[in-house]
Parts: C-alpha cells; structure tokens; sequence
C-alpha cells in the first residue's frame, strides 16, 4: 500500500464509520400508538431500533418466523470464495431491541381494512400502524426447468438464494475456470435486489480465470435484460466499456425463461423470438417479487409496471400507502423505481420514522427519500467502483475523493471491510 492509498484507506473506513456510529438525536414522539413491523430482515430491524428510540411510549410488535438473519450485501464475497456463510450469518436476537415484541410466526394474511395481520397461527394482531419490511421472495420455479436444488450442480450457480448456496456457487465458478467453456450471466427483467451483483459475478470469474491463466480457456457472455446492463447511463457506459476490454460478449434483450440443467442448455426471449444457448457454467438470478401475503392482499400496486410482482404501493417519496395512510413499505418490497438495497435501508428508516414521530405530535411530516441507493460494484479482486445515485439516475457520490465510476482498491476495502460494521450499525438505529 502506497502513501496515497492509505490516506484514501483511512479517510473511507473514518467516514464510513463515522456514518454508522453517530449519535442518533432525533426528535421523538410520546405517542402510545400499536405498532406492528412485519419482517426481520435489515429494515424491519433498522425500524425497531428507531422506533424503539424515538418512540419510548409506542407498543412496537415485530412479526417474523426467520431466527438467523443474513447481511445479503456479503453474498458476493461468499460467491468470490473470499467469506464462508457464516461470515454473513447473525442473529436477530441479537439485533432486536430491548421492549419490542418479538412474534415468531410468519404473517399469512394482510387485512388493511381492519388494521389486522394474522399470523401462521390464527393470531390476529391489530395495529395503529403498519410497517410492511418482509422482503421478496425469489421465483426461480418461473425459469423452467429450474430449481433451487440444482445450484451447485451441473455448471449452475446463483449468489442469491443463501449463504450455503453462494458458497456453492464458487465451487461451480471454480470448477467452470478450471474446466473451460462457456459461462452465460445475466439478470431477469422483474425488479430485484441489487441489481450490480450479476455484473460482479461476471467480473469475478474473469478475474479469476485470469489469475489462475485460464482466461483462455473460458468464453464470457452476458446476457442483458433490456437494452442496457445497467440502468444508469453513465454506469451502463463504463461496464459495457470494461466489458468490450475483457472480452466479455454482450447480449441485450435477452431474457432467461428455460434451462435443460442435463444437455447444458439455456433459452432466452428476446425481440425477434426465443433463442438457444449451450453453456458449462450459468449463473442463474431467479425473477422477484413480493410474498404471496402481500399478493394475495390490498396492499400491492393496481395498475402500472409495480403491479404484477406485487410491490406494495407507496409514494415514493414518503413510503406511505396512498390507499392506507397509516401502512408504509420499507426495503425490497416497497414498491418504488429503485431502493432494493441495504444502503436504500438506511436512507430510508429514518425518513418513515421521522414522518411517523412529526404525525405523532401534531407536526407536519416534513421527511422525504430521494431514491438513494448504493452499488459497490466488484470489478476484480481487490477493485470496485463506489457507484451511488438517487430516482433520476444522477450519481450522488458521498465521498469527493472516490471518483464513482474508477476501479479503486480503497472502494474495494470498503465493500470487504466497512460495510459489515455499518450495516450492524443500522440494525441498532445507529446509522
């Protein structure tokens, strides 16, 4: 590490840390209002935590089956075989706050109409507000052909299901490198959780055949949804950039809708019809959408491109339900134009909670989310680009001295090295 580099070390990880650790002196309601937080996961954490803080009176009720929780922004690193599974395996307990009710059970129905949920027991719990923060669920029986018992096997791979199976994932990557052939990757055309990791798992295993000398002996195609890699231009601009420089072929248009895991076999949709890949090595990411709770209730958009996965509808600004005034949806499931990512988390908690506590006594919600979201985005061992940006697609870097679109080391470290300690740092409120 040169003397420029540590300087740039030192100054991301303080800021980084410095963001995750600072007292949090936010004004605070003494309503005694119901509230009931559906999920566990980062958001519904996050919300506890603040709720808990700045409302003391509230009655804050926590519903969800999950015991482990899983920082699913560390999923890559377990997919480059640089972090084991229990590396981003925790536990809620760990996490929940000290005077909130935790309920174990799944919820099995939303009833806005009624302020209810029902649990997988028959409970019925009321509330005064509703926090929606369950997460998505991953579709991969809509690939045909497809299963989550195939990743790991026969060339298949896919970072996203779990900690064990992204671990698998780089066995597969691994043995795809050793082997040769050709490795397909893309994304589907749903909305999904970070939409950079695709882009990572390919970068990934060009480098890694490159540092074993096997890069020849690998053929690299992505495979993209729509006619850009990346939703933001001037993303798009550079990755298709690095790509062309790596030899990594671009598909656009491209949809995965059926793979035959025996003869190696992959078919996609595309504008002029169906086409035929053989592959060695697929890294298949599953189509997304809401829970069949919140499909199966009143709570998800009626119309307009959010409406067939079941995205709970919000104004995106506030995260508030335009139907229901007193239900908001935080993290994967809001249905918003971007978010579904851990750094849109922690954008978002305390916007909902400051509104909710301005309500409370008698003010004006004044809190508002501008899209905020962040994308490490691996481009080898050892270098990412810090790419962060808001609804409109304009970068908003948080650092003037990581420029957005450079592979730097120091935008790496704070990816392996920071993100877990500030991501820790929002499930108590403190970020």
């Amino acid at each position: 590490m040169n003397r420029r580099q540590f300087l740039l070390t030192g100054a991301a990880l303080a800021a980084v840390n410095g963001i995750a650790l600072s007292d949090v002196r936010a004004a605070t309601s003494s309503a005694k209002a119901r509230i009931v937080i559906a999920g566990a996961g980062a958001a519904g954490l996050a919300l506890a935590s603040r709720l808990r803080r700045q409302m003391p009176q509230g009655a804050i009720t926590v519903i969800d089956e999950k015991t482990a929780h899983h920082f699913q922004p560390g999923f890559t690193l377990v997919g480059a075989g640089l972090w084991s599974p229990g590396d981003v395996t925790f536990r809620n307990a760990d996490f929940m706050p000290v005077g909130v009710d935790w309920i174990t059970e799944a919820v099995v129905e939303f009833d806005p109409d009624s302020n209810t949920v029902t649990t997988s027991s028959g409970r019925r719990v009321p509330y005064d507000f509703l926090f929606v923060a369950t997460g998505l669920a991953l579709d991969y029986e809509r690939i045909e052909g497809m299963d989550r018992s195939l990743i790991g096997t026969n060339g298949i791979a896919s970072i996203y299901a779990s900690p064990s199976e992204a671990a698998a994932s780089f066995r597969a990557i691994d043995a795809f490198v050793n082997q040769g052939g050709v490795g397909l990757f893309g994304r589907p055309a749903s909305e999904m959780k970070c939409a950079g990791a695709p882009l990572k798992v390919t970068f990934i295993t060009d480098d890694l055949a490159r540092r074993k000398g096997r890069r020849s002996a690998i053929e690299l195609v992505y495979n993209a949804h729509n006619p850009t890699v990346f939703s933001v231009l001037p993303v798009h601009d550079r990755v298709t950039q690095m790509f062309t420089a790596r030899d990594i072929a671009v598909n656009f248009s491209h949809v995965l809708k059926a793979i035959d895991p025996g003869a190696k076999r992959a078919t996609y949709e595309t504008p002029d019809g169906v086409v035929t890949f053989d592959y060695d090595f697929i890294h298949v990411v599953p189509p997304m959408r809401a829970p069949d709770a919140i499909m199966n209730s009143p709570l998800p958009w009626q119309q307009g491109p959010l409406a067939a996965d079941g995205w709970v509808e919000v104004e995106k600004a506030s995260l508030r339900h335009p139907r229901y005034a007193n239900v908001f949806a935080v993290g994967d499931i809001a249905g918003v134009p971007r978010g579904k990512t851990a750094a849109s988390v922690k954008w978002q908690v305390p916007v909902v909670v400051d509104n909710l506590v301005d309500e409370t006594s008698g003010k004006e919600p004044a809190a508002s989310y501008n899209g905020y979201t962040s994308c490490p985005m691996v481009t080898a061992y050892g270098k990412a680009m810090l790419i962060e940006f808001d609804y409109d697609g304009n970068l908003t870097p948080s650092f003037p001295f990581i420029s957005p679109l450079e592979e730097l080391w120091v935008s790496w470290l704070i990816e392996e090295k920071g993100l877990k300690g500030a991501y820790r740092a929002m499930l108590r409120g403190l970020a």
